[in-house]
């Protein structure tokens, strides 16, 4: 985690727009979850999460091992931002900082920024470390076989 101690006090409580660079990425609570991959069923709209992990994704420290080069390789990858959170939050975990913040929500307990502890996200179990299956060699028609309760 970043060190949020140079960082505004409880920036995180302020509008999603007016944060800068740093504070928004300090935002990220680091589960991994948003690197799982989905599948959204045109039916009913739901989005599934999988336990297939993208590649770039380490499964132990839940982090993008190229984040800042990811969509070289993964050129879909989204680029969050305040101003496109209205289109792609559906589709972010339901205790995502940014999706929670976007709704108007509190951050959770366990939240690094509240906690101090980078790590605080696993230990509540709410990160998807040691719970990943790489996308490698499998199927898209195979993906409904991974589904999970992304919920902690």
């Amino acid at each position: 985690m970043k060190d949020v101690t140079a960082l505004r006090p409880r920036f995180w409580e302020e509008p999603l727009a007016s944060l800068d660079r740093e504070e928004w990425e300090a935002l990220c609570d680091g589960c991994g979850k948003c690197c799982l991959n989905k599948l959204e069923f045109e039916d009913t709209g739901e989005v599934a999460f999988t336990r297939l992990a993208c590649r770039l994704l380490d499964g132990e420290t839940c982090r993008c091992t190229r984040y800042p080069i990811r969509r070289q390789f993964v050129p879909d990858c989204v680029s969050l931002t305040a101003d496109r959170l209205a289109t792609v939050a559906y589709w972010l975990p339901r205790t995502c900082a940014y999706r929670l913040r976007h709704e108007g929500r509190p951050l959770p307990d366990w939240h690094p920024l509240l906690t101090g502890d980078p790590d605080s996200v696993h230990k509540a179990g709410a990160s998807v470390r040691g719970r990943t299956v790489p996308e490698t060699g499998i199927p898209e028609e195979d993906w409904e076989d991974y589904i999970i309760d992304e919920t902690p």
